[in-house]
């Protein structure tokens, strides 16, 4: 196989907003497939997304971005709870008041 000269993932690079769009990519995926494996796993990336992009908007001090961070959290919970994942879901819908 030629996967040996695959380009490493820029997501660590990224500004907050592309992470966050990148994590409403993840999170608009979850919802849209039937397969409840898949969803959860796009949820984890949505997840990581999130704390990635919370994390760099904090530090540039980007309040617009969190905010839009808190209502991804709200989706992904949401998601979660119609996956039955009542913990996770609880966890978001906790990080989305968290962060205002």
């Amino acid at each position: 196989m030629a996967f040996g000269n695959i380009v490493m993932s820029p997501q660590g690079t990224l500004s907050p907003e592309k992470t966050l769009e990148l994590a409403n990519i993840y999170l608009e995926n979850a919802f849209s497939t039937t397969d409840s494996d898949i969803a959860l796993v796009l949820c984890r990336d949505t997840e990581l997304s999130l704390y990635q992009a919370n994390k760099s908007a904090k530090q540039e001090k980007n309040r617009t971005v969190v905010g839009e961070i808190a209502t991804a959290y709200i989706g992904l919970g949401k998601l979660l709870e119609s996956l039955h994942q009542i913990k996770g879901a609880y966890a978001s819908f906790r990080k989305a008041e968290k962060l205002g």
